[in-house]
């Protein structure tokens, strides 16, 4: 019990962080969303590898560097998480924190559809209605924006894609993350040389309070997955899939609260669809847990009278 608590209590850190995520990036202007994409993916692996060096954690190194489908899946992984970092820090740095909260809102439907598409899963009868108030909710809120939401279509289907690809992988999070900064090292590298060069770099031209900003983006990237990866191997999935609701609710209340981001009528009735699709989504997701944790009771109270008499 006190494991689960311990893990428990680390899921919510994580959600929690992930969520107060819109109230870092502003602090990080003048700097563009390209340049704070990078520096996040430099100063993440720093955090990652020493992370990894206090736990003189090294020999998934070579064991790795044999498995070629992996370092291929991984690789795949940085580019859609490289498409979601930037996305989210363009969006909240413009101004939709609102619709990037609806993109996380809505990724638990996706990962239900790619389950469908790609898995070939069937779905329960609820789910298939969690999915069809979660397109509702897509259609009124495209009437209402004028557009496509693609903000939030673009951070859920990335990160959707990002969680796909690394089940398939099977890494550990600290070292999932190490491989994938580490692909994207030159890259960001590059074009922060490029901008240092130009003139158009921010980093040391706009104080040294603002450059430890910007090394902090590693820390609060590399922070609550750790803490998230912690939680995972403690806390049971259901659990995690009520927890995963923190950091788009924080989200959205950052958009609404702090922001001050309009919301009209016709965005509140896109939003209460989603919400209902999420809830009967969760209900049919924690009632199926119960019926395969009572299966199991079952099963194993028919094996126990055989064992005895054996």
């Amino acid at each position: 019990m006190p494991d689960l608590r311990r893990g428990v209590f680390l899921g919510i850190a994580a959600y929690t962080m992930w969520g107060l995520f819109p109230l870092y990036w502003p602090l990080l202007k003048p700097s563009g969303a390209v340049e704070i994409l990078a520096h996040r993916m430099v100063w993440s692996l720093v955090v990652v590898v020493a992370a990894l060096a206090v736990r003189r954690h090294w020999g998934w190194v070579k064991e790795l560097a044999r498995q070629p489908r992996k370092l291929a899946l991984l690789t795949v992984a940085a580019v859609f998480v490289t498409v979601n970092w930037g996305t989210y820090i363009y969006a909240v740095n413009t101004g939709h924190v609102v619709e990037s909260a609806l993109g996380y809102f809505i990724n638990p439907l996706v990962n239900v559809l790619f389950g469908v598409v790609l898995l070939r899963e069937r779905l329960r009868p609820l789910q298939w209605a969690a999915v069809g108030f979660g397109t509702l909710a897509v259609l009124v809120l495209t009437f209402d924006y004028g557009r496509l939401p693609w903000i939030a279509l673009m951070l859920a289907f990335s990160f959707g894609v990002y969680g796909l690809v690394k089940k398939h992988a099977n890494v550990q999070a600290t070292e999932s993350l190490a491989v994938e900064t580490l692909v994207l090292l030159l890259p960001a590298l590059g074009y922060l040389g490029f901008l240092q060069v130009s003139g158009e770099g921010t980093f040391g031209q706009a104080g040294a309070g603002h450059a430890v900003l910007l090394v902090g983006a590693g820390l609060i990237t590399a922070l609550p997955l750790l803490c998230f990866g912690a939680a995972a191997i403690r806390v049971p999935l259901s659990t995690i899939g009520l927890l995963q609701y923190i950091a788009p609710i924080l989200q959205f209340a950052c958009g609404v609260l702090i922001a001050k981001e309009v919301m009209p009528s016709s965005r509140w009735i896109g939003f209460s669809i989603v919400w209902l699709a999420l809830a009967v989504f969760t209900y049919d997701s924690l009632r199926a847990a119960r019926m395969n944790r009572t299966a199991r009771k079952a099963a194993q109270a028919r094996l126990q009278p055989e064992r005895s008499t054996t």
